[in-house]
C-alpha cells in the first residue's frame, strides 16, 4: 500500500476532532440535536483549516445509519460513514467548482437534485472552491438553492466568500472559519510526532507551526517534508534550512546593527545571507514579521498571548525590544513593510533590500514633520506651559553633545495620558527623565539648525562660587545678540524694547505686546537659545518668563501697520512669521479675501 501523507492520514472524522473551529462544530452539533438543520451552508475561511473536512463530517452525521435520525457525532463504522470517508458515496457528491463552474454543469446538478437519494436520508452536494462558479451558473442555481427538495442539502466551501453573490449568501447559513492558533497547531504536531514515533525538538515543531501560518494542513505538509529530510531527529536548524528561513539570531543581529547605526554591519549581514542563497523577498517578509513581534513585545510584554512564537523567539524579541522605543519600532515596521511590497516588482531586489535597511538605520535621527508643523500652527505644550511630559528612560544616558532637544510626540502623548509632567531644564529637555530618540543626535530643521550653529552645545553651565550676578543689561545684550545670529530678528526687536530683570533663578522680561503675540513669537527653539545664553552669562541655570505689561523704550511700535494692505497684514501675521523662521518661507502672492468680498 502506498504511503499516505499525514494531512490525510490524521484527517478528523468527528466534530470533536476538529481543531480551532469550536464555534462552527458546536453550532452544527446543536442544530442536529434540535432538528434545525438548514438546506444550504457556506463554509469560508483560510486554506487548510477544515472547511471540506467539516462538510464531510456534517454529511456523515446527517446520513449516519447508526440511528434512525441524524446524529451529533457520526459512528464512523457504518456503510454510509465509510463510503463518505472514502469519497465514493452515491448520495454525497463532491464537485470541484473550479473545473465545473459553467451553467451547463449547474443545470445537470439541478436536474439530478430532483431525484431522491439511492440509499441514505439526504442527497448532499459539496461544492469546493464555490467562488469559481460563474454568475450565470449561480443564477441558474438560485431557485433550487432557495427552495430545494426536502432530501437535498448544499454545502459550499470557499476561500473568497465575497465573490459569492449576495443572493446566494442570503439563502444559506454562513460559517466563517478561523485560522488555527499557533498553540493549537503546536500541540497537534507534538501529538502526531508521538504517534509516528518521530524525535523532534520543541523549537523545530514551533518553527513548523509558525511556517503553517494558521493552516493545519500546511503545517502537516511541511512536517512530512521535514521528516523525509531528517536523519532520525528533527532539529530547528534543519527546519530553517527546509523552509528557507534566516539562521537563528541573524534577525536580532540586524536589529542590533540598526540600533547602533552601524550601516556597514547591516550591509555585511545582508551580503552573507544573499551569498548563502536566501531570497531578499523572503528575508524582508521574515524581518517584517520579526519587527511585528518585537513591537508587540514592547507594548504588551514578551509573555503576551499576542505573540504566537516559541520560547526562544520570545527571549530574542524581548532583547531587541529593549533597544528601541515604540515610535522607532513603528517606523521600522512601516519601512520594512513598504520594502517588502516593493521587492515584488523591482528588478534589483538586493539593492532595494539594502536601501530599506539603510533607511531603518538612519530613521532614528529624524524629527517628525508633524512636530515642526504643530509648533508653527500654535506651539507645543512645552512652549505654552513651560513644562514637558515626563517620559521613562529607555536608553543609556548620552552626552550633552548628542542629546536631542525635542521631546517625542509619541512619548509626550503617553505621558499626558498618565498625567505626569517634569520641569524643563536649561536645555529645554525634561531634567531627570527624558525621551531619547536614538543613539545619535536628531536632524534639526529650520531655525533650530541656526540655533545649533550659534550655540553648539546647550550644556548646563558650571556653578561658580562667590559669583555676583551680572547686570540685566549684560544679559540683555548677550541674549539679543544670540537671537539675532540665529535669525530671530522679529523676536529680538520685541524683547529689545521690554524691561529686563534678573530675580534669583528667573529672568523676567516685560514687553508691551499682548499675551497672544508673545505666545506666537516665542517659539521653543528661541526660548531654549535664550535660556541657555542667559544661563551662561549668569553662571547658573535659570528660567525665562516673558510677560505683557512692560513700557516700550521707544515710541515706535513693534509691528508697523502703516501700510494697511494685504501684504502688510501677511507680514505681521504670527503664523506667517513662524513659517518664515522655521522653513525660510517667502511671501510671493497675496490674496486678500476681505477686499475681494
Amino acid at each position: 500500500m502506498s504511503y499516505q501523507v499525514l494531512a490525510r492520514k490524521y484527517r478528523p472524522q468527528k466534530f470533536s476532532e476538529v481543531i480551532g473551529q469550536e464555534h462552527v462544530t458546536r453550532t452544527l452539533k446543536n442544530a442536529i440535536e434540535q432538528g434545525r438543520t438548514a438546506h444550504g451552508y457556506i463554509f469560508s475561511g483560510h486554506r487548510g483549516i477544515g472547511k471540506t473536512t467539516v462538510a464531510r463530517i456534517l454529511a456523515m452525521a446527517l446520513n449516519c445509519r447508526s440511528s434512525d435520525k441524524p446524529v451529533a457525532e457520526p459512528c464512523g463504522v457504518c456503510d454510509s460513514c465509510t463510503e463518505i470517508r472514502a469519497g465514493n458515496s452515491v448520495d454525497v457528491i463532491e464537485i470541484d467548482a473550479a473545473t465545473n463552474r459553467g451553467i451547463d454543469e449547474i443545470r445537470e446538478l439541478r436536474e439530478a437534485a430532483r431525484y431522491r437519494p439511492a440509499r441514505d436520508r439526504f442527497k448532499i452536494y459539496i461544492l469546493d472552491e464555490a467562488h469559481q462558479i460563474t454568475d450565470a451558473a449561480f443564477n441558474a442555481l438560485l431557485k433550487t438553492l432557495e427552495e430545494p427538495p426536502g432530501h437535498v442539502v448544499f454545502m459550499l466551501a470557499t476561500t473568497q466568500p465575497e465573490d459569492i453573490p449576495q443572493t446566494i449568501r442570503s439563502r444559506c447559513q454562513h460559517f466563517s472559519f478561523r485560522a488555527v492558533r499557533f498553540v493549537e497547531i503546536l500541540a497537534q504536531l507534538k501529538d502526531l510526532a508521538g504517534r509516528e514515533k518521530i524525535e523532534a525538538d520543541e523549537d523545530a515543531l514551533a518553527l513548523l507551526a509558525e511556517a503553517g501560518d494558521g493552516s493545519m494542513r500546511d503545517a502537516l505538509s511541511i512536517l512530512d517534508q521535514a521528516i523525509a529530510s531528517s536523519d532520525g531527529r528533527l532539529t530547528a536548524e534543519k527546519v530553517r534550512e527546509l523552509v528557507g528561513a534566516a539562521p537563528s539570531g541573524v534577525l536580532e543581529s540586524v536589529m542590533q546593527a540598526v540600533a547602533g547605526s552601524s550601516s556597514e554591519e547591516v550591509l555585511r549581514l545582508v551580503d552573507r545571507l544573499i551569498s548563502e542563497g536566501h531570497s531578499p523577498t523572503h528575508f524582508a517578509r521574515q524581518l517584517a514579521r520579526f519587527l511585528r513581534n518585537v513591537t508587540v513585545a514592547k507594548i504588551a510584554g514578551s509573555d503576551s498571548s499576542l505573540l504566537q512564537i516559541s520560547g526562544e523567539e520570545r527571549q530574542r524579541v524581548a532583547r531587541v525590544a529593549e533597544l528601541f522605543t515604540e515610535e522607532d519600532l513603528a517606523r521600522h515596521l512601516q519601512i520594512m513593510l513598504r520594502t517588502h511590497a516593493e521587492l515584488g516588482y523591482r528588478p534589483e531586489q538586493r539593492f532595494h533590500l539594502e536601501l530599506g535597511l539603510l533607511k531603518m538605520t538612519h530613521a532614528q535621527r529624524l524629527l517628525p514633520l508633524e512636530q515642526l508643523l504643530s509648533e508653527v500652527a500654535g506651539g507645543s505644550d512645552t512652549r505654552r506651559t513651560g513644562k514637558a511630559p515626563s517620559v521613562p528612560e529607555t536608553r543609556k544616558p548620552e552626552s550633552p553633545a548628542t542629546r536631542p532637544t525635542v521631546v517625542s510626540p509619541f512619548a509626550a502623548d503617553s505621558a499626558r495620558k498618565s498625567g505626569s509632567k517634569t520641569e524643563l531644564s536649561a536645555e529645554g529637555n525634561p531634567g531627570s527623565s527624558r525621551f531619547v530618540a536614538g543613539s545619535t543626535a536628531p536632524v534639526v530643521i529650520g531655525s533650530a539648525a541656526l540655533a545649533a550653529v550659534a550655540q553648539p552645545a546647550l550644556e548646563t553651565p558650571p556653578q561658580f562660587e562667590d559669583h555676583v550676578d551680572p547686570q540685566p543689561a549684560d544679559v540683555r545684550i548677550a541674549v539679543l545678540d544670540a537671537l539675532a545670529k540665529a535669525g530671530h530678528r522679529m523676536l529680538g526687536s520685541m524683547l529689545e524694547k521690554g524691561e529686563w530683570k534678573v530675580s534669583g533663578s528667573e529672568l523676567l522680561i516685560k514687553v508691551g505686546s499682548s499675551a497672544t503675540v508673545i505666545d506666537m513669537s516665542l517659539g521653543a527653539d528661541a526660548k531654549r537659545l535664550a535660556v541657555a545664553t542667559a544661563s551662561g552669562v549668569i553662571g547658573r541655570p535659570i528660567k525665562l518668563a516673558v510677560v505683557p505689561g512692560g513700557t516700550p523704550q521707544s515710541a515706535a511700535p513693534v509691528h508697523s501697520t502703516s501700510n494697511g494692505g494685504g501684504r502688510s497684514r501677511a507680514e505681521q501675521d504670527p503664523i506667517v512669521r513662524r513659517m518664515q523662521e522655521k522653513f525660510g518661507a517667502e511671501i510671493r502672492t497675496i490674496i486678500d479675501y476681505k477686499e475681494r468680498r
